[in-house]
């Protein structure tokens, strides 16, 4: 009886052990209960730093991640530029006195002054990568603490971009946009790459190796930090399992003595067999546990996903897995309307997802560092991914250059295990930057990452293993087709400048009787059909073109609409505009996927409501179509072929009607001479309802973290066709969550926009939209 009392005593211990062992790391998330406040006066303000409730200021509550300023969508000022405060109250418990104790901020723009109970205790430059704090020896456990932070986004010469915003190419808006965590750890932890800022450590390094079908290593390396005042003999366990939860690998490292405020570095090699490949195609993840074991228990643990892959750039083309692979691509500014850069991370992934469902492979991320959120996206969806800097058309002084410098080192720490990325951009895009700043630059990405198969990527013909410049930086527009050196040539943007500036060195004639803004590709959705059919046959001349240099890919300018400084006007080259909706160019590159990887799609270019129309644009991926007019066939033909064609993956369809006459155009898609997919549409009839539909692009809408989603309000006809040249203004009205910008929108093209942010709790949202003279909209929502 009593050999069985024992047993059960330490089977009950063993279980609060395990229990324990878990409570050892605590990374949660730290976005609820700040306040906020901008624009005041704090020469009087002697409650703004301190730890006192009491304050005359007036201090509004919010959650992150936060704009510090409702920007109007058509800018008619500069956007806001100033200092902003946020803080917040928060008690430890008595458990956390004696562990290491750290916040984290995501991003922050861009000059951050951190107080803790009245105390400056941190200084961070930089609006796009995270810091980390250690506040282990300065906070109350157990006690309440009050952490303030000074925010300043004006103007600054030494914190990249730096550029005034005035003269800048995009906004970059200001805030905590991006998450807080709060972290408690046992002094024993695997550190955090950033804070440790060690060339090729800190935290957890991973690098594939010998990687074929039948087998491949994942070379583990962990940083361990040692708080304690005493030595601490550690080891490293390491796991790997499959996306089902088996086990497919473990290692355990032999054990190392960590001297008092020092750190030990581990190394173990995984191997696998048979591993699953990441691709496009199939991004398949694998999860790796991390343990730092200590007298036989687990002091610290982290857990991320990985792929296993190799990818290699040579002057001939792009190697992912042995095969060679053309890049396709399209570049993204992270903003949205209103808010800013504040994406919640749902938010995020609907922007990825947007970019693979519009048929690229690859997005470069212009011109800083994304959301982790995004790039968890990206690894999940199979999107590669051109990391880059901060950087645009200004290069500064020794300290602006050695902050740089310092924003490769935390990009890299940062991103370096993600599947995705394939390419570090440490350029200053667009920017005359030193020989010695881009030798620099390219010693530093080395330095970070001492393995084959590593790839720097910068604007500029030197220094960088992959040279990708913007179409329009070559100067002739055939030098690409005749560049021979032996280096990958990526064509970085293409599409718009060439277009906007009328250099694109094409058949220009062609064009001859359209205006500078018809000729351009910044077209707006309003702008009507013959002008978003010119974007469209804009891209896909320059895209046909391109192919016919000897380049790895490229990269088209760009996947959505966005705001710049230099402008008061949107810059309209996006084949989405800002509010994600799509222009015909959209379909055009979703129709070069092919169907091996993709779904059949087709769809019609033409709103079929001019009596001069007599020609009908098709974009599919099918190799055969037939269109329909009110049930009698007009055509069944193969794809157009031209010198604007030649190099497509699927080259258009274009259909020559005889007559115009309103009714019902039906495109069917035809593979190997079976029908495939079908798209239909109408002439409009008059104007006579409003349909409401949200956009949850393969995300639910969240409760609690400030998730932002897309509401469509379509002016229809009484069938459902949307009215392409209706204006109406549409009066929006939401219950359950808050309408964000105005109530107020102006329908362009049949379409108003809104957006909406969800709450702290799950429940049901109902929108409603009303116009004069049209049959309201009703939807509701649920947010979870």
């Amino acid at each position: 009886m009593k050999k069985y009392s024992l047993l059960l005593l330490l089977t009950v211990f063993g279980i609060l052990h395990a229990r324990a062992q878990k409570i050892n790391t605590s990374i949660t998330n730290f976005n609820k209960n700040w306040q906020f406040v901008k624009d005041i006066d704090t020469t009087t303000s002697s409650t703004l730093l301190s730890d006192s409730r009491e304050s005359k200021i007036k201090w509004d509550n919010i959650s992150l991640p936060h704009t510090a300023h409702m920007e109007p969508v058509e800018k008619v000022i500069e956007q806001w530029q100033g200092t902003c405060y946020y803080r917040k109250f928060f008690t430890l418990p008595a458990t956390a006195r004696g562990k290491h104790i750290a916040l984290q901020f995501d991003a922050a723009m861009h000059e951050a002054d951190v107080f803790l109970n009245g105390k400056q205790i941190y200084r961070h430059l930089g609006g796009f990568l995270p810091f980390y704090i250690d506040l282990s020896n300065e906070v109350k456990s157990g006690g309440r603490n009050c952490i303030l932070i000074k925010l300043n986004n004006q103007d600054n010469p030494v914190i990249p971009p730096a550029k005034p915003i005035k003269g800048l190419d995009f906004n970059y808006y200001g805030g905590i946009y991006r998450n807080a965590w709060l972290i408690i750890k046992d002094k024993l932890h695997i550190s955090n790459a950033v804070q440790a800022n060690r060339e090729a450590g800190g935290g957890v390094l991973l690098h594939n190796e010998e990687v074929n079908p039948s087998s491949a290593k994942i070379i583990v390396k962990a940083d361990v930090a040692n708080d304690y005042r005493v030595q601490k003999k550690a080891c490293v366990k390491v796991t790997l399992t499959d996306d089902k939860g088996n086990v497919v690998a473990t290692g355990i490292s032999g054990k190392k003595n960590i001297e008092p405020n020092k750190f030990g570095t581990f190394e173990q090699s995984l191997a696998v067999t048979n591993p699953q490949l990441w691709s496009p195609g199939r991004p398949y993840l694998y999860h790796l546990k991390v343990q730092v074991m200590y007298n036989g228990a687990e002091a610290d643990e982290l857990v991320l996903r990985t792929g296993i892959k190799t990818a290699k750039f040579t002057a001939d083309g792009f190697y992912l897995n042995g095969k060679k692979l053309m890049i396709r691509g399209t570049n993204r500014h992270q903003e949205y309307p209103y808010i800013g850069y504040a994406l919640s991370d749902n938010a995020q992934y609907r922007d990825a997802w947007k970019i693979k469902r519009a048929g690229f492979n690859f997005v470069r991320c212009s011109h800083y560092p994304p959301s982790p959120a995004y790039l968890d996206a990206c690894d999940e969806l199979g999107i590669m991914v051109m990391d880059a800097i901060p950087g645009w058309q200004y290069f500064g002084n020794e300290e602006f250059q050695q902050n740089s410098y310092q924003n490769i080192r935390d990009m890299i720490h940062r991103d370096r295990n993600h599947a995705a990325v394939i390419l570090w951009e440490a350029s200053l895009n667009e920017t005359g930057m030193s020989k010695a700043y881009m030798d620099n630059a390219n010693r530093l990405v080395h330095g970070e990452l001492p393995y084959k198969d590593v790839f720097s990527a910068g604007w500029q013909d030197y220094a960088y293993d992959v040279f990708n410049p913007a179409r329009q930086h070559l100067n002739a527009p055939d030098y690409f087709k005749k560049y021979d050196k032996d280096k990958p040539l990526l064509l970085a943007e293409y599409g718009d400048w060439e277009y906007y500036a009328q250099n694109a060195g094409f058949n220009q004639t062609e064009y001859q009787n359209l205006t500078k803004e018809e000729k351009s590709s910044r077209q707006v959705r309003g702008n009507g059909q013959e002008r978003l059919l010119q974007q469209a046959l804009n891209f896909q001349e320059a895209h046909n073109d391109n192919l016919n240099g000897k380049i790895v890919g490229d990269v088209n300018w760009l996947m959505f609409d966005y705001k710049r400084g230099y402008a008061t006007d949107l810059q309209t080259s996006g084949i989405m505009d800002i509010f994600r909706v799509p222009k015909f160019s959209y379909y055009f590159y979703q129709s070069q996927v092919d169907v091996s990887r993709s779904k059949p799609m087709i769809f019609i270019a033409s709103y079929w409501n001019d009596q001069a129309d007599k020609t009908v644009k098709i974009y599919s991926n099918c190799n055969e179509v037939e269109l329909k007019l009110n049930g009698k066939p007009i055509a069944r033909q193969m794809p157009d072929a031209g010198s604007n064609t030649n190099n497509l993956a699927h080259a258009p369809f274009t259909f020559h009607v005889p007559k115009y006459q309103p009714g019902t155009l039906v495109a069917t898609g035809f593979i190997n001479g079976k029908v495939a997919v079908t798209f239909t549409t109408s002439t409009p009839a008059k104007p006579y309802k409003i349909i409401l539909k949200a956009d949850y692009s393969n995300k639910p809408f969240k409760a609690g973290c400030n998730d932002a989603i897309f509401v469509y309000a379509y002016v229809t006809d009484e069938n459902g066709t949307i009215i392409p040249d209706a204006i109406n203004a549409i009066d929006f009205s939401v219950e359950g969550a808050t309408l964000v910008g105005d109530k107020r929108t102006r329908a362009e093209a049949g379409v108003a926009p809104l957006l909406i942010m969800g709450g702290e709790k799950p429940g049901k949202v109902s929108i409603r939209a009303a116009s004069i003279n049209l049959k309201p909209g009703e939807l509701d929502l649920t947010l979870q």
